[in-house]
């Protein structure tokens, strides 16, 4: 039966429209396209760049991520689907893959189940060539920049304070350090460097916050790269790099035009990761969505502490977007996890648990509401074993916050099984809200860390280790204390400690260093030993994929 099979097997049984029909649904005509086979498209937007943006913006969030998933990416595919099944014009907006949790430990991020972006394999593996554009452009800039230095360093670049490394796809732990520049004087200036992973890189961040290649081009050029022997910042413009990076981007910039397995329209488009960067899909392809649609479901990374709040305090600050309605997606079994349950007894009821994992969901649902003032449903991702009094446990303690509960079953069912979530979604459309941010432009770069950190995560307050001091002066002098603050800290807790799951209280976060992406528009600030690269686990997924003979993609989930 289907619903045993795998969430490749089930994307693989799929029978695909072609990409055409697909367009058409979203009022694109064939012209507007650029085909990439029968079933992948980039959509030329200008011709749409005049067209109102009236479609009603859903965003997707989630509670703090633990190992028994949530489930964010196939609610968002199932409740675009029910909107379609119901009739309405939606589209939906979710952000492209990287190579390194494929083939790491997360795997892909299409969806699951019958709630899938398909063709599932290309788009968890090249795609339209996106990473790889990107990659090439992050890496044209660290070859000028050294090639710069090596040619008399006119500049006056100290090699001791280049901040910018090359990049590849792939978690590698391998090159976060190495020592490059060997061999004699022909082969440039030996020095300490290192590699990102390229959803970490400023210029996939700088990608995804441009309004089109222009806008991008000058980004790009606006990035902080070096700083001189007396400290001041060396740009991409400075050693003129940006025209031929944005050469590089000219197609990939494109939103990319793909299915769900019920043929609806769906842009997937971009990739930051939420825990280093901003953790959004394109402007681009969300604002075309706005045009084309009369509402936009799009998802934000990880838990509401991190991708929500760089979706509404950067990418919405800056587009204008606001949300018409949020919704936070929770499982039962993470509930139970955040409630000390190991993750092999998370089948087994256990209120006591569930009660204690609570306030993780509450918290955010709090902040959605109290700090953001946007309505909010809650989304429970169903599964088999959850009973129906761990249900009723959910739906008691959200409603004592005037919030309601929908019980999502997408994954079993598709676009049917998101029909109750469609509804309410729908009803919060119509609702008025009040939306803010959680901290003001104007604050000290200090201030709006402490707003964050104090608001969202409800700390005590944030301590800035000496590193991080300095770069708040110097940024504070350099002109860039004007930009909002993306946060760098990990996924699994409000705190800074990963191992402080639920709603953790009576801690501090504490702020180690501080970097400006000009380009991308914003300061990060990093806490904890979040790191840029990633490393693969003991047992990668990748030791499960395959091909076979006909070139058929096995072990891909």
């Amino acid at each position: 039966m289907a619903e045993y099979l795998s969430d490749i097997e089930i994307a693989q049984q799929a029978r695909m429209l072609p990409i055409t029909e697909v367009a058409a649904k979203a009022g694109l005509a064939e012209e507007q396209l650029e085909c990439y086979g029968r079933h992948k498209a980039k959509v030329d937007i200008h011709s749409l760049k005049d067209l109102p943006q009236k479609g009603k913006l859903v965003l997707v969030t989630a509670i703090n991520p633990t190992p028994a998933g949530e489930g964010k990416t196939t609610t968002s595919v199932g409740l675009a689907d029910a909107l379609c099944g119901m009739g309405k014009n939606a589209l939906l907006c979710l952000r492209e893959p990287s190579l390194g949790p494929v083939f790491g430990i997360k795997g892909g991020a299409a969806g699951g189940g019958h709630a899938q972006v398909v063709p599932m394999e290309d788009i968890n593996l090249h795609f339209t060539g996106d990473f790889h554009a990107i990659g090439a452009a992050n890496n044209l800039c660290a070859a000028m920049l050294d090639n710069h230095i090596k040619q008399g360093n006119s500049l006056g670049i100290d090699p001791r304070r280049i901040v910018w490394k090359r990049c590849v796809d792939m978690n590698d732990r391998q090159l976060r350090n190495i020592v490059d520049g060997l061999g004699g004087i022909a082969n440039g200036v030996p020095r300490e460097d290192g590699f990102d992973i390229t959803v970490a890189s400023e210029v996939m961040a700088a990608f995804c916050m441009a309004s089109d290649l222009m806008d991008l081009r000058d980004r790009l050029g606006r990035m902080v790269i070096a700083y001189t022997y007396d400290r001041q910042p060396v740009t991409v413009a400075d050693i003129h790099a940006q025209g031929a990076m944005a050469a590089l981007l000219k197609d990939a910039i494109k939103p990319n035009l793909v299915q769900t397995l019920e043929g609806n329209p769906a842009f997937v488009h971009g990739g930051p990761f939420a825990n280093i960067a901003h953790g959004c899909n394109s402007v681009e392809a969300t604002t075309t969505a706005m045009r084309l649609a009369d509402y936009v479901v799009t998802e934000a990374g990880f838990g509401a502490d991190l991708g929500a709040e760089k979706f509404l305090d950067i990418k919405c600050r800056a587009t204008g977007l606001v949300p018409s309605a949020v919704v936070l997606v929770a499982t039962v079994r993470a509930l139970k996890y955040n409630g000390g349950v190991a993750k092999d007894a998370l089948t087994e009821e256990n209120l006591e648990a569930l009660e204690a994992g609570m306030p993780n969901l509450l918290r955010h649902v709090s902040n959605i509401k109290g700090v953001w003032g946007l309505p909010v449903v809650v989304a429970i991702n169903a599964f088999p074993t959850d009973t129906p009094a761990e249900l009723a446990l959910v739906e008691q303690r959200c409603n004592e916050l005037g919030v309601n509960v929908a019980l999502s079953e997408v994954w079993a069912k598709g676009g049917e099984g998101g029909r109750a979530l469609a509804e309410e979604v729908l009803r919060l459309c119509d609702e008025p809200s009040d939306f803010r941010f959680a901290y003001e432009l104007d604050e000290p770069l200090a201030k709006k860390v402490e707003d964050i950190a104090t608001r969202v995560y409800h700390a005590d307050g944030v301590d800035f280790a000496p590193k991080a001091a300095r770069m708040l002066r110097q940024l504070e002098e350099q002109g860039f204390g004007g930009l909002p603050v993306c946060m760098a800290k990990n996924q699994y807790s409000f705190s800074d400690d990963p191992k402080r799951l639920g709603a953790p209280e009576g801690f501090r976060i504490t702020v180690r260093d501080l970097s400006v992406s000009a380009g991308a528009g914003f300061v990060v600030a990093l806490t904890g030993d979040i790191m840029t690269m990633p490393g693969l686990p003991r047992v990668p997924a990748a030791e499960k994929i395959d091909v076979t003979p006909d070139g058929r993609i096995t072990g891909l989930f």
